[in-house]
């Protein structure tokens, strides 16, 4: 049974991308994947998702510059965007949320921890009505 969320997942890490996809597909969430920013554009645009899980490390544009794309553009500034990444130092983490980013959450992860943070941030937006 679905629960009609629908994630966008960008990341150039094919085996990333399996894994996830096994994690959220388990507890019911509809996802979408894109392994470069453009295409996630794109996806974000046609898809309309609920939530994006953003890399940072990416090929030819990053997730910072993804980001910022997605804030400006009016088809997709409100979608909320995780940052999913294996930098883990504060400066990153900072930046990441002075740039918008809803939740940073760090590679590696337990499948609970993001099955967790992905559930908290549905209930942030559902209690602020979107």
């Amino acid at each position: 049974m679905k629960n009609n969320k629908k994630i966008l997942v960008i990341d150039d890490d094919e085996d990333i991308l399996k894994l996830i996809k096994i994690i959220l597909t388990n507890k019911n969430y509809e996802m979408f994947t894109a392994t470069t920013g453009e295409e996630g554009i794109k996806m974000a645009i046609q898809q309309k998702p609920e939530l994006i899980l953003l890399d940072i490390m990416m090929p030819i544009t990053d997730g910072w510059e993804i980001l910022k794309m997605l804030h400006t553009d009016e088809n997709t500034r409100k979608i909320p965007v995780a940052m999913l990444t294996c930098k883990t130092d504060v400066k990153n983490k900072l930046i990441g949320l002075q740039e918008g980013a809803i939740d940073y959450i760090t590679k590696p992860f337990s499948p609970e921890e993001l099955i967790s943070r992905v559930d908290d941030i549905f209930k942030i937006f559902e209690k602020k009505g979107k």
